[in-house]
């Protein structure tokens, strides 16, 4: 069956269990709690830390996925690498998007953006018409 299947199909599917498998190692608790059971277990120990990092792992973890789809030895090589690296895109593209917001930090009774200014921060609104007109007194006072 799997041999009628052309290239681009196996890939895309060896990406998506890449990814399911990947998932459920780094993220999720397994039926009965046997990963996250799992994860405790290995704790510290460099394997544990492995699965922490989606990114790490979806590497060792696409590295069979990668022998279903070569057919030669360099394939091989570009096939994991590629599996891995899709898999850590659909990781990124399923979270939450990152928002930016400006800390909110009181000084002096108002609140500090960093380095923009608000209108009510009692700064005045600088302009070369002022500019100038405290040179030329300054020069003529």
């Amino acid at each position: 069956m799997f041999d009628e299947m052309g290239l681009w199909f196996k890939f895309i599917l060896a990406v998506l269990a890449t990814w399911r498998v990947t998932h459920l190692l780094a993220n999720e608790d397994g039926p009965a709690d046997l990963i996250v059971r799992f994860r405790a277990h290995l704790d510290s120990a460099i394997l544990g830390k492995l699965m922490d990092c989606f990114h790490c792992l979806s590497f060792w973890v696409a590295a069979p996925m990668a022998l279903f789809v070569s057919q030669s030895p360099l394939d091989l090589v570009l096939i994991w690498l590629a599996l891995s690296g899709a898999a850590c895109l659909l990781e990124r593209i399923g979270q939450e998007p990152v928002l930016i917001q400006p800390s909110s930090q009181v000084k002096n009774g108002g609140v500090d953006y960093g380095m923009l200014r608000s209108e009510t921060s009692g700064t005045q609104q600088y302009s070369v018409a002022d500019d100038n007109a405290s040179r030329h007194a300054t020069r003529t006072g």
